[in-house]
């Protein structure tokens, strides 16, 4: 059948099984909108009140749902806006499918009222681009776009079509949903001489990162564990896809990460990665990361291996895959010494406890959240004090359950991100938890959520400070506090209702119970304006380019 552009378009995403879409319409692009406002009984639009919104939106989506999230945007200044969301989905491998309009071909080149290449400004920060040139070559592209986004390590990828290929026409023939390709299988060399080392290790340990939930492999990853008794720690990416009462997790690692967990690294003869980098945020000084232990790297990207941290055995390939197979062929095993030796270190050194007193100690708010909340709720967070915070002691059980920007560390990413997390699952709670900093990025998409109904609650740690920064100009600058004091006067309870939401505040620690009870009540959007300690820091902290041995344990 004879279809234009626009109508290939939103055919396609039905195709994929799109259900929802985030955006914000313009000019180049608003044929594909007026297309889908015929389909909108077919696919939701959620308009945001900011392309950069519509971006972490979808990337929530995605990472609540394990689906492809989209978005869309027009040329120039729409697309532009995508960038940093599309920026923070390629830093976490996430799939998205961005789409974009532009000006026509043939005003292309000419400097045209908003037109911008963005193919060119988004080539290093997606896994694949694509300029649409000819009307006939739409229709593949789109589903191949989805197949790029979703196969092999995950992540964004920009269609970007001029607005003449979505006014012409051609001949459209619909066709199944993509499939994933076949996943590689190993190499059996390489995967026989990891599992002798592994048998052969007297104190291992799994290091687990967001491959592990993207390959959906939690049952895998802690069979395998059990099996071998292998006790397991995360990447921030990796919270969540190990319950935290399991008797061998020993939390997250790295610069924020447990004692316990460093000190593992700092013990360990052996430590498997499984799905996970070695950035700079866990291995610091990648010279003395894991110095005792031999490394064995499974990631489904082969660029990875070696790229921080030097592998003794890699192999590539789909985490999932890899558990299977080694559960198939590694008997069981006891390592009674070693992981009652972490049990005894994890008694003895854990997190710091939450201060005495009246005053709002974050520690509580992320222990009371939990506690009222439970499994069933979805966690977002911006970046900053609190996101670690929220890692440290929010008691994570299920995948999917923690939404946040872990490698490019973007502030004003959760309230986008928990709209999309919310749209995905209405009948779970979704809780933001940003800073003040972070939340004055991006508070406009509570007008979004006011919007769409979506009784989100966020909690502010309103410490009146950019928090993270200021604790490294304590303990690295020598209490050189440049701009990052932003007393400022807003009033989150006033603002919340001139959005149309709810407002309460936490003044004290009796505060803390009474008012989260009543703002996960809440019917609308609320927010809860948390007043904490501008001098309260984050403990451990591994200082930048050190090791786990130059851990601060703090107070």
């Amino acid at each position: 059948m004879q279809l234009n552009g626009a109508e290939i378009v939103i055919e396609c995403l039905k195709e994929q099984g799109v259900d929802t879409v985030f955006g914000y319409p313009g000019g180049a692009i608003l044929n594909v909108y007026d297309e889908l406002y015929k389909h909108r009984d077919e696919i939701r639009h959620i308009l945001t009140s900011h392309e950069q919104g519509a971006a972490h939106a979808a990337d929530g989506y995605a990472r609540a749902t394990g689906k492809v999230g989209v978005c869309l945007a027009t040329s120039g200044p729409g697309a532009t806006n995508l960038v940093t969301g599309i920026a923070t989905a390629y830093m976490d491998s996430i799939p998205v499918v961005a789409i974009t309009g532009n000006v026509s071909k043939d005003l292309l080149g000419r400097d045209s009222f908003q037109e911008v290449n963005i193919a060119g400004i988004t080539m290093p920060i997606t896994k694949h681009n694509f300029i649409v040139q000819n009307i006939e070559d739409l229709a593949a592209i789109v589903r191949k776009a989805f197949i790029i986004a979703n196969s092999g390590r995950k992540g964004p990828v920009l269609i970007d079509i001029p607005k003449d290929i979505t006014a012409a026409e051609t001949e459209y023939v619909k066709l199944p949903k993509y499939r994933i390709r076949k996943l590689p299988k190993v190499d059996e060399t390489e995967f026989a001489n990891a599992m002798e080392v592994i048998r052969e290790a007297k104190r291992p340990l799994i290091y687990a990162g967001g491959g592990i939930i993207s390959a959906n492999a939690t049952r895998e990853l802690l069979k395998f564990s059990k099996q071998m008794d292998i006790p397991v720690c995360t990447s921030m990416m990796g919270l969540s896809s190990v319950p935290y009462d399991y008797d061998l997790y020993l939390g997250m690692v790295g610069m924020h990460g447990t004692p316990v967990a460093n000190y593992a690294t700092l013990n360990a003869d052996l430590i498997i990665a499984i799905g996970a980098r070695f950035s700079d945020r866990v291995a610091g000084n990648r010279d003395e990361f894991g110095k005792e232990a031999k490394i064995i790297h499974f990631d489904i990207d082969a660029s990875e291996i070696s790229k921080n941290v030097a592998s003794d055995i890699s192999i590539v390939g789909d985490a999932r895959y890899i558990l299977k197979h080694m559960i198939a062929v590694m008997g069981q095993t006891k390592h009674s010494e070693w992981t009652t030796s972490l049990k005894d270190f994890k008694k003895k050194l854990g997190l710091p406890k939450p201060k005495a007193g009246d005053g709002v100690d974050p520690r509580d708010l992320a222990v009371t959240l939990h506690e009222i909340v439970g499994e069933d709720a979805i966690i977002a967070t911006d970046v900053g004090q609190h996101q670690m915070i929220i890692a440290q002691y929010y008691q994570f059980s299920r995948p999917r359950s923690f939404i946040s920007s872990c490698g490019l560390g973007t502030m004003g990413y959760g309230m986008g991100a928990a709209i999309g997390a919310k749209i995905a699952n209405p009948n779970r709670p979704v809780i933001l938890v940003s800073g003040d900093g972070s939340f004055h990025m991006n508070m406009n998409e509570m007008a979004t959520a006011v919007s769409e109904k979506l009784p989100i609650v966020v909690l502010i740690f309103n410490n009146r400070v950019l928090g993270m920064v200021r604790q490294w100009q304590t303990l690295f600058y020598e209490h050189r506090y440049s701009q990052t004091s932003i007393d400022r006067a807003t009033d989150y309870v006033k603002l919340a209702e001139a959005f149309g939401g709810k407002g309460l505040r936490i003044k004290t620690r009796h505060d803390i119970l009474p008012v989260m009870q009543e703002a996960l009540a809440s019917d609308v959007p609320c927010i809860v304006d948390c007043w904490i300690d501008k001098d309260d820091c984050v403990y451990p902290i591994i200082p930048p380019g050190k090791s786990a041995k130059d851990i601060i344990i703090g107070n």
